[in-house]
């Protein structure tokens, strides 16, 4: 999941090296913290958090074979 949010956020930011991605894992979720520049911020936000919404479904739809929660926080 942290490669599939990371491919993504740095297709979309100025600044494609600034950005970092964590992982943590417990037995029934998955939570993952995008960082980026703030400059870069509303970019991968979108207007009216559009893009963030697609990130978050885009990670979702990929964890669903593992049947586990994931979790996306934009930092």
């Amino acid at each position: 999941m942290k490669e599939v949010v990371e491919v993504i956020a740095k297709a979309l930011v100025e600044h494609p090296e600034e950005v970092s991605v964590e992982q943590t894992e417990t037995d029934h979720s998955i939570d993952i913290t995008l960082k980026v520049a703030e400059g870069d911020i509303g970019k991968v936000i979108g207007k009216q958090g559009r893009i963030a919404k697609a990130i978050r479904s885009v990670v979702k739809a990929a964890a669903s074979k593992d049947s586990r929660k994931v979790n996306v926080d934009i930092v």
